[in-house]
Formats: structure tokens, sequence, C-alpha cells
């Protein structure tokens, strides 16, 4: 190497870091912002839209744009610019992912693995750089000791999860139907049925995107946010400099005080259209997978964060002359001539917008799926590159089809903006609970620092929360049924394959016990390699001694495969691979725990072949190394007495040649095992898996059998099969029907 490429290398990889930064920090635009981006085109009129009416004096609006201003600062950029997003899971992030980060490091949850097995992973980073503190191990005391507050807090997780779903049905339809109505103010003759129809082509071209892939929708849609952003800050300043530059002053938190304090309860009220200010703000956070911690908080302080803030003002500033355009202040307060033009942008603008809770979904999924509380959905990995970007086709159909049935069912934007308002909060407000939880057990901080978070930002949210609920029988009943039927779908997929899994390790049979019968069962081995997958770390699944007593054949080497999903984000290939010998040598019998991140890639049959069997050769070669150090030690580690002190120097010859023999022996032995492994490969490799029918006991109550044998039961049915979701060849494929009675 040349040394002074050698010494140019710290800055070309500085300016590598910066310009991968930048280029995500551009990619985040098409993903990230567009629905916090979006908003202005709603905000105002769906806080007006109640009994909250203006008056000649200003002080509706300055307070509504005061209130805008500081929920912005607060909750989007205090809370999840600088705290939430300090909270990722390795890269990872989302109501879920703050949840598998406490999994990990505490025992508070239901998901996590054994902390001793797998600590010595990179990507398993344990918290012990800062002592317990007291109101850390009374909070992990409280959960530890009941079981029920652990499952109360996983169903309070998988109810943020369904939240985050539920907006990704109602963001694409209140954003693309608030741009296209905008087409009535300049045609007012337009039928509503005619925007209704608009808007259901937009929303079925935009989900008909998604199967391009985040980094190429990001590429195509970032521009298009850019346009927009710079249009609102443009017009924004035009409006505040034309109409009233004294909107200014609706910075000082004392116009809030000044609005309840003239609008009483009718203000109250009103705060359910103030929130969708921040609808999006979550995507900044659920969607960090796809980019990067500092990609996300440069775009949105240095652009993102300063042009709202200016379109809020600039539309408060026309407005205060305007009073009689409430219900249009967007689309009224553009100047004539750039009307068509930011009419265009706007339409775009909201696909944008929509792209950002889509992806977000695709992620939240993703993770549940892997964890184990969504049923099997393919799971496409749209980039080489970054992990995180996903699609998945089912899920992106029927999000398509509810986004259709709830424009063309609802039709009225301020019913949908009820619904969109209180699933954001009550997201919002799960993330806060889940960060004090994270502060105190994870980061192990003070309570003084844990009750300022929670007091600072709880607070301002159930003040939003309780807005929210009035509007419940306005259209904020949809995200409630909605969420619940999700939650319903997760918790019971979770509660079914607990019991499948529970029920393997019940029933496990000993390998010495199944061998130790096997020369009464005409036990043959025949040629090839198989591949037995099974949910247990130990012993033989049921579902492989159920096969050998029917059918008393079985591979000359088999192993015994058994996927385990961690919580962590990503599993290094090269540490991936538990690799142990099941019983003597001659038995050519393995076992092997393959280990995943909840976001890894999908898996190929025939480069997991590969992985597999080279690790299992690497094992064999590390087994001779353990082997040849034993041996020698057992040759040459005797006990010193004069005798053989006198005559070490005929000692020492023979015990050379004792060890070359020693070592020739055990080398012979691993190169006919490796010999074997490899002329067992080319006969052919199967795969065994388990088609299992998981039935609840008879003696089991009626809320079991319903959950196990109808809910559990349909999604088992309607989902994809283990075999199909791991990839394996149908022509190498062994499938043992058996039934579960849990």
């Amino acid at each position: 190497m040349d040394p002074e490429s050698r010494s140019r290398s710290p800055e070309s990889r500085s300016w590598k870091a910066y310009r991968t930064t930048l280029l995500l920090a551009y990619q985040s635009f098409g993903v990230v912002y567009g629905d916090l981006s979006i908003s202005p085109i709603y905000v105002y009129k769906s806080t007006f839209s109640g009994k909250l009416r203006l008056h000649e004096e200003d002080a509706e609006i300055l307070g509504v744009l005061s209130l805008v201003f500081w929920t912005l600062t607060l909750i989007a950029l205090c809370k999840y610019i600088i705290f939430v997003l300090g909270a990722d899971d390795n890269g990872e992030g989302g109501t879920f992912a703050l949840y598998s980060l406490m999994c990990r490091n505490t025992k508070m949850g239901l998901l996590g693995t054994p902390q001793a097995a797998h600590e010595h992973l990179s990507a398993y980073k344990l918290e012990t750089s800062s002592k317990e503190t007291r109101t850390s191990l009374s909070v992990k005391n409280f959960f530890e000791k009941h079981r029920t507050s652990r499952i109360a807090l996983l169903l309070f997780v998988l109810l943020g999860t369904s939240m985050v779903i539920g907006d990704g049905v109602l963001t694409p339809a209140m954003s693309v139907l608030s741009a296209v109505s905008g087409l009535r103010i300049k045609i007012p003759r337009l039928n509503e049925n005619c925007t209704v129809f608009v808007s259901c082509i937009v929303l079925v071209g935009l989900f008909a995107l998604q199967h391009y892939g985040t980094h190429r929708v990001s590429f195509l849609f970032a521009p298009i946010l850019i346009a927009w952003l710079g249009c609102i800050s443009g017009i924004g300043i035009y409006n505040i400099f034309k109409w009233n530059p004294d909107v200014v002053r609706a910075l000082s938190p004392y116009y809030v005080y000044n609005f309840f304090k003239k609008t009483g309860k009718d203000g109250w009220s009103s705060l359910g259209g103030v929130v969708l200010c921040i609808t999006g703000a979550e995507a900044m956070f659920a969607d960090l997978g796809h980019f990067s911690k500092l990609s996300i908080r440069v775009a949105f302080a240095a652009v993102v964060y300063p042009c709202l803030v200016v379109a809020y003002m600039g539309e408060a500033a026309y407005l205060s002359k305007h009073r009689e355009d409430l219900q249009s202040s967007f689309y009224k307060a553009l100047p004539e001539s750039v009307f068509w033009p930011v009419f265009i942008i706007a339409t775009l603008a909201t696909v944008v917008g929509s792209q950002a809770i889509i992806s977000a979904t695709f992620s939240i999924i993703s993770q549940c799926r892997a964890l184990g509380c969504f049923p099997r959905v393919k799971i496409i990995h749209s980039s080489s590159h970054i992990h995180g970007q996903i699609y998945i086709p089912e899920v992106n159909w029927l999000l398509m089809l509810l986004c259709l049935a709830v424009t063309v069912g609802f039709r009225d934007t301020n019913m949908i903006g009820n619904a969109y308002g209180l699933a954001v909060i009550i997201v919002m407000f799960v993330t806060t609970c889940l960060m004090f939880l994270i502060i105190t057990t994870v980061w192990k901080q003070s309570i003084f620092l844990v009750l300022l978070f929670v007091i600072t930002f709880g607070s301002f949210e159930l003040l939003y929360f309780s807005a929210c609920l009035t509007k419940v029988p306005h259209g904020g009943w949809f995200p409630l049924i909605f969420s619940l039927i999700i939650l319903l779908v997760m918790s019971t997929w979770h509660y079914g394959t607990a019991m499948k899994q529970a029920f393997e390790l019940q029933n496990k049979v000993c390998l010495d016990h199944l061998l130790s019968i096997s020369p009464s069962l005409g036990l043959v081995r025949v040629p090839g390699v198989g591949l037995v997958y099974s949910n247990i770390m130990t012993g033989v699944p049921p579902m492989f001694a159920h096969f050998v007593t029917n059918f008393p054949a079985f591979h000359r080497i088999l192993i015994f495969v058994c996927l385990k999903t961690l919580t962590v984000p990503k599993v290094p290939v090269d540490e991936r691979f538990l690799i142990g010998r099941i019983g003597p040598p001659e038995y050519r019998l393995f076992r092997c725990i393959v280990r995943h991140g909840y976001k890894d890639g999908g898996r190929d049959s025939h480069e997991f072949e590969n992985q597999l069997l080279l690790k299992v050769a690497e094992y064999l070669q590390q087994e001779v190394g353990d082997s040849l150090v034993n041996g020698e030690m057992s040759v040459v580690g005797q006990p010193s007495n004069p005798v053989v002190d006198a005559v070490v120097g005929s000692e020492r010859t023979e015990t050379s040649k004792k060890r070359v023999r020693f070592r020739e022996a055990v080398r012979e032995d691993v190169r006919q095992e490796v010999r074997e492994l490899v002329e067992e490969r080319e006969a052919g490799v199967s795969y065994m898996m388990g088609h299992t029918c998981v039935l609840a006991h008879e003696s089991s109550s009626f809320i079991k059998k319903f959950a196990i044998n109808v809910v559990y039961g349909f999604l088992r049915r309607n989902s994809r099969r283990p075999a199909v979701a791991l990839g394996m060849p149908h022509t190498s494929l062994i499938e043992v029907g058996m039934v579960y009675q849990v």
C-alpha cells in the first residue's frame, strides 16, 4: 500500500461518512417526513371544524398557531429527535424495537432469550456501564415478581403496534382526500363523488408503486417533498409579510394561556385538530431502520421543522384577515398565479406522506413476525445494502383495500381526522410509557430525570388524548375497533405459538432412549444429509420420534436445526451458527442452533445448506484440535518421579512417537468424517419439518378452545407455511403430520 494513500484514508472515510449521511438525509425526505410535512393542508380546517369560532380579535388564531408551534417543538423536535431516537435498538426504531431492547436487557419481557447463551454476540449489547438505581431495581423487581404485569406490558406494546398499523390505513386516506378536495376551490360545481373517485385512483397508484422498494421510491419521492417544503415555506413568508407580520408574536407561550382563557371548553375540544400537526412524528422513529439517526436529525432540524413553522405562520396570517375561509384556508391562502402548480405538488406530496407510514407499517410488522407476534407473511428485502428496506405484498394490498373502504365510507376529512388524531396520540403515549421503562431500567437514570421526561411529554399527550376521546362517536371509533382486531390477531398468534413450543419441550424424547430401542425397530440409515427443523434446543423433537417409530429410517448424517430469533436486529454471519455433536462420533448426529435477528434478510436454501455444512466441517476440525490437546496432555502429562527423571531421554523419544501416532489417528478419523459429509451432501440433502395440527385439550376452558381451535387455527391455515417462509425446496421436503393437544 502507498503510504500517501494510507495517510488519506481517514479523510476519505470521513468524507464517505458525510456523503452517506447526506444521501440518507436526502432519501429520508421521500420516506420519513411526507406525513409530517403535508399536515398544513388540514390542521386549521380540522381545528375549527367543531364549536371553536373566530371573533374580532386574533386570540383564537394566535392561540392555535402557538399551540401548533409548541406541539411541534416539544413533541417532534425535543421528544423524538433528541430523546426517542437515542433509544434505538442497534439502529432499529419503533414501538416493538423499544420492547425488544427491554427484553434483551431485563427480565421484564416475554420475548427475551437467556442472556448467558448469547451475550458474547457482538450485536448483543448489554447495558453494564452504569450501576443499578433504586428506581430501576424497584421497576425490575415488580415485573419479575408478577407475570400478569409482563403480560399486560406485552399487550400494551401490541396495542401501540396495532395503532401504528391503523395509521397505515388512515394516513393515505386522510392526506390524499384532503389534497384532492382542493379541486372544489376552483371548480365549485364539482361533485363530492368525483373527488372521492380521484382520491381512490391516486391511492391505487400509490400502493401499486410499493413493490419497487423503499430505495427506488425514496429517490423518486424526495424531490417532490423538497419542492413541497419549498412551496409552503415560500408561500408562508409571502402571507406573513402581506397579511399580518404580527403573527410572529404567537411563538410566545403566553398565547396558549390566553387561548384557553378565552375559549374554555371549546378550545380544549379543538385540540383534536391541533394534534394533527404532529402526525408522522412517530414515523421518524419507526423508519429509523431504513436510514440513520444523524440523517433523520439533520433533515428535520435543518429543513423540515423551520419550513413547517413558517407555513403555519403564513396560513395564520391569512386567516387573521379572511375569517370566512376557515374550511379551505390552505388553498385560499395560495396566490392565484401559483394555485395549480401548488395543487399538483400537494397531491404528489400526499402520496409521499402516505409512503412514510406505509414503510413504518412494513417495518413494525416484520419485527412482530420475526419475534412470533404476527402470522407468517412474505417479506421481500428490496435493498441489498440497507437491511431495513422491505416490502410485504399481503400487507400492502390489504392496506390498499382498507384505505379505499375508509375513503369511500367516510368521505369527510373531518371524521377521518378525528380517527387519525386518536390513533396518533395513542401511539405517542405508548412510546412515552415505554421510554419511561427504557430510561429507568436500561439507561438507569435518576428518578428526577425520569419524572421530568414523563411529566413534560406525558401530561402534554394526555391533554390531547382527553380531547380526542370526545371524537369517538364522530369517527374516533374506527382506530379503536381496528386496533382491537389487530391486537386479537397478534396476541392469539403469540399465545398459540407459545403453547405449541411448550408442548414440544414437554414431549421431547431423549436420544439415548430412542437409540436404545432402535434395534427392536430395525432402524436403517439411508444415504444423504437430513436437516430436521424444530424449535427445541435440546433432546429430540416429538415430530422426529413420531416419524422414526412409524418409518424406522433416517439419513446417515443427521443435523437437528433449531432456528432462534434473538431480540437484536441483526446477527453477523460468522456468529450465526452454534454447532455441537450428539452422541458418539459413529452416530454422525449433530445439533445446530441458527441465530437470526428480527431484521435479518431472507434465507436462501442453497446458500443456507452451504453455510451449515461448512460450519459442521469447521466444527470437526476444531474438535480435532481439542482432541489433540487433550490427547497430548494424557500422554505427556504424567506425574513426575525420580525413575522417570533418570530415564527422561529414552522416554522423550517414546512419547514423541505416541504423540505422532495419536495425532495421525485423530486426523484420519476427521478426514474420514469430512469425506463422508461431502459424499452424503452429493447424495442429497433433505429437509424434515413437522406439519402439526394444534388443538386445545378437551379439558381446556371455552376461551382457550376458541382461541386455539378457532382463531389460531384460522390464522395458521391462512398464513404462509413454515417451509415456504424458510424457502425450503419442495422436492427435498419431508413433512411429518402430528396433532399437538396443548
